[in-house]
C-alpha cells in the first residue's frame, strides 16, 4: 500500500482545487475535533488524580454518592487506602492509591504521545491549506 499520492495543483481545475480544500478544511476540523476530546480526557485524568491525592489523608470523610446524574445521597469514605478504577469497557479494579495513581499517570503519558502526532498532523494539514506555503 502507497503512502499519500502528491498532487500537482497547478494541473487540478478549479472544480478540482474547490474539492482539495474541502477535503483538507473537513480533514482539519476532524483532526482539531479529535485534538479537543483528547485533552479533555486527559484533563479527566489528571483530576482522577487530584482527587487520589485528597483521598491520602487516610481519615474518613464525608462525600454524595451518585445514584442517578442529579439524585446523591450523603456517605462516608471508611476504607481510604483503595479505590475502585474504571479500566475500560465496562471493568473496574480494586487498587492502592498509589496504583490508581500511576494508572492515571500512564494513561496521561499515553495521552501525550497521541496528542504530539496529532499536532502534528494538524500542523502539516495547516500547512497544506496556507497557499503561501506553496
Amino acid at each position: 500500500m502507497s503512502g499519500p499520492q502528491q498532487v500537482n495543483l497547478t494541473d487540478l481545475d478549479l472544480a478540482q482545487l474547490a474539492d482539495v480544500r474541502k477535503q483538507l478544511d473537513e480533514e482539519l476540523t476532524h483532526l482539531t475535533s479529535s485534538f479537543q476530546q483528547l485533552k479533555a480526557v486527559q484533563a479527566k485524568f489528571r483530576n482522577c488524580i487530584e482527587c487520589v491525592r485528597e483521598l491520602k489523608g487516610g481519615q474518613s470523610k464525608p462525600v454524595l454518592v451518585p445514584l442517578t446524574n442529579s439524585l446523591y445521597v450523603p456517605g462516608k469514605i471508611t476504607d481510604a487506602e483503595s479505590v475502585i478504577v474504571d479500566v475500560g469497557t465496562g471493568y473496574y479494579v480494586k487498587k492502592t492509591l498509589p496504583q490508581a495513581t500511576a494508572h492515571y499517570n500512564a494513561k496521561i503519558t499515553y495521552l501525550n504521545t497521541n496528542i504530539s502526532a496529532l499536532e502534528e498532523a494538524i500542523a502539516k494539514k495547516q500547512e497544506n491549506m496556507d497557499p503561501s506555503s506553496t
